[in-house]
């Protein structure tokens, strides 16, 4: 057995190394991978997976020291590459977002109090419905009416590029169809 840790042990110490930039911590971790192993080692049912579950000790005691870090500590490169990114949110949308509230606001008033409600207070739709007083198919009907007037619009004085479900630009129409007397742009 004792091979067998001087035979990991290196691969082991590269593994932790890739993952973790502080020199001084790849020490600690390996050692405390080898107490974990070591008296766990009894409960390992599967013995010619030793590798794999040697692997897995020292993966989450690599998680467990970046998980006493804290919390202002920057993840290294190597791990934050592996998260999923958030891209921010792109100047046209915020602004073609600020125009929408007059729009709203130039909307009939069934259609407007549920969109106000559902949209900018963003309540469930069954909070709606019952702040109305419709029911739940009703204020959902009235909602997708007011949703599709809103559109118009908007399409109505805004030329809005979208790709993929995601509006990726946008632009002011000269003719604005008497619409948009707002300051989106």
């Amino acid at each position: 057995m004792n091979d067998f840790w001087q035979q990991h042990k290196e691969r082991l110490r590269g593994y932790v190394a890739r993952r973790v930039r502080e020199r001084d911590a790849i020490d600690d971790i390996l050692q405390d991978v080898y107490l974990k192993a070591h008296l766990s080692l009894p409960t390992l049912r599967a013995k010619g997976k030793l590798t794999p579950w040697l692997y897995r000790i020292t993966a989450n005691a690599i998680a467990d020291y970046y998980r006493a870090l804290p919390a202002t500590a920057p993840l290294p490169a190597a791990l934050a590459d592996e998260l999923p990114q958030e891209r921010p949110e792109p100047d046209h949308v915020a602004e073609l977002a600020g125009c929408l509230q007059p729009l709203i606001a130039e909307l009939p008033e069934i259609y407007r109090r549920a969109l106000q409600l559902s949209e900018i207070d963003e309540l469930p739709q069954k909070a709606v419905a019952e702040r109305l007083g419709l029911s739940l198919s009703g204020a959902k009907s009235r909602i997708q009416r007011g949703r599709e007037k809103l559109k118009a619009r908007l399409l109505a004085c805004c030329d809005v590029e979208c790709e993929r479900g995601r509006i990726v630009g946008y632009s002011r129409r000269d003719d604005q169809g008497g619409y948009c007397d707002n300051e989106c742009s």
